[in-house]
């Protein structure tokens, strides 16, 4: 009876996923672009689904269990893919349902990997469709879900703490969970304005700015060009860029803080946020010193080299994937160390992807911690972050994390190097997909995409990206047989 409950909040939630095709079903309109038939006919078959499946399981409505929530959660991520993927089959000729289904499920993750060439001569309705559908996914669909369950009749509590990203989940600004999602989607919407009137005025068109702004709100990296924001060739727009993905890679709950305290002072409090700006701006002077030191930019072309590399360690640190210029013709340590830093700059309760820079920094209190048991193994030593005793119960949950983390990229990176693929490629294709950073090194470089990779490969990094936007964790429990012991 869990399970049936679970599809009818499925079959819910398909139905409101039919109401978002709405959108670029109105640029399809507007513009008479040809996938306009694809759009009519997505519409009528997820509307037939989720009403199928609403009205099948409509008598097994009740609250959610702790195991209902990630189940949920799971199988949400899984099909609402399906239904994204479908305009996206049916608009491009020649497209297989492999990449249909990688493409959406990229963009629901905020990946911002592709299978896609020539963006810009695409349909104007599927590039929409591509961003729009990060920037849902990019802070979650399911809290959006949280947000409107009340109407619904049912709690959403327990679907809130399996979706969010960081190793704290159970705190609350509000007293009610709903209230909380909404705040979030509030920040989240005054960002989205502030971003597409910001590209407005770097010089986007309409249609650009909107698209660009879901994908930098949500750092996802889509883009409606090959050459990505470096189809501009501007310093307006790079700079709005990063700006707001600055603004998106901290955690959003914070900006509710601002408002509520009437002061700015909680950004700097925060621990977290002043490790994340203190890692990017300490990485940008290293590798623009580093680039300069080994010939990669004459003296002479010091300003550009600082506008590259400052541009590009925001873009991959916070997880969404710009590019400006081919990155990957820097020497590679500085390609490689940037992709690394989208592991965990990234803050827990934002949108970005990665292990989060708190969880990195109680892995290196823990460390410390334990290198003073062993000159001192009867003292008392607890994990402080900030002035804060982090419980043992979260340092064991992240330490967990962490194995699990470093244990799927090794497999995944072993399965891809089994096909045949070249080892830099598929390291930097496991690490991009599992963070969510979208483009790696090599064939899946800034300036190339995963078009090449065979199908079992794509289906790899498919799962990837699927265990990376759920943070492992939620998404591995399912397989426990003890998930299903009553």
């Amino acid at each position: 009876m869990g399970t049936l409950a679970v599809v009818a909040l499925i079959g819910r939630m398909v139905l409101i996923f039919t109401a978002l095709m709405a959108v670029p079903l109105a640029f399809a309109l507007h513009g008479h672009d040809p996938a306009e038939d694809a759009f009519v006919a997505s519409i009528g078959v997820t509307f037939a689904a989720g009403l199928t499946m609403s009205l099948a399981t409509r008598r097994f409505k009740r609250e959610l269990q702790p195991r209902d929530g990630f189940l949920l959660v799971g199988l949400t991520w899984i099909v609402l893919p399906v239904f994204g993927a479908l305009p996206l089959w049916l608009a491009l000729p020649g497209l297989s349902v492999t990449d249909a289904y990688f493409e959406a499920m990229s963009a629901f993750t905020a990946t911002g990997a592709t299978v896609l060439t020539g963006l810009e001569h695409l349909p104007l309705s599927i590039n929409v469709w591509r961003c729009f559908m990060m920037l849902v996914g990019g802070l979650g669909i399911i809290v959006l879900a949280v947000a409107v369950m009340p109407l619904m009749g049912v709690g959403g509590s327990q679907l809130f703490r399996s979706e969010i990203t960081g190793p704290v989940k159970d705190q609350k600004l509000t007293p009610r969970i709903a209230d909380t999602a909404r705040a979030i989607w509030i920040v989240y919407a005054l960002l989205a304005v502030g971003c597409t009137l910001a590209y407005r005025w770097a010089g986007m068109g309409w249609a650009d700015a909107f698209m660009h702004m879901c994908s930098t709100i949500s750092l996802g990296g889509f883009s409606s060009y090959d050459a990505s924001l470096g189809h501009w060739n501007s310093p307006q727009v790079e700079t709005v860029a990063a700006v707001f993905m600055l603004l998106a890679g901290i955690n959003l709950t914070l900006y509710f803080v601002v408002w509520r305290t009437r002061s700015v002072g909680v950004f700097w409090r925060n621990v977290e946020v002043r490790a994340f700006y203190g890692v990017l701006l300490g990485t940008v002077a290293l590798l623009t010193t580093y680039l300069l030191a080994v010939g990669s930019y004459a003296t002479e072309d010091a300003a550009v080299a600082f506008r590259h590399v400052a541009f590009h360690v925001v873009s991959v640190a916070t997880t969404t994937g710009y590019a400006s210029y081919d990155y990957a013709q820097w020497p590679l340590f500085a390609s490689l160390l940037i992709v690394l830093l989208g592991c965990f700059a990234s803050c827990a309760g934002s949108t970005g992807g990665g292990i989060k820079m708190i969880r990195l920094m109680i892995l290196a209190a823990q460390a410390r911690r334990e290198l003073v048991r062993i000159v001192h193994p009867r003292a008392v030593s607890p994990v402080v972050i900030g002035g804060r005793t982090i419980a043992e119960s979260t340092v064991q949950g992240v330490m967990a994390f962490m194995m699990i983390y470093g244990v799927t990229i090794v497999a995944l990176t072993l399965v891809l190097l089994s096909t045949g693929l070249e080892p830099v490629t598929a390291f930097t294709a496991v690490i991009a997909c599992v963070n969510n950073i979208g483009p790696g090194l090599g064939q899946v470089g800034p300036a190339g995409n995963y078009q090449g990779l065979g199908d079992f490969q794509t289906w790899v990094c498919t799962l990837a990206m699927l265990l990376g936007r759920l943070e492992m964790l939620s998404l591995l429990v399912l397989l426990t047989p003890s998930f299903w012991r009553r």
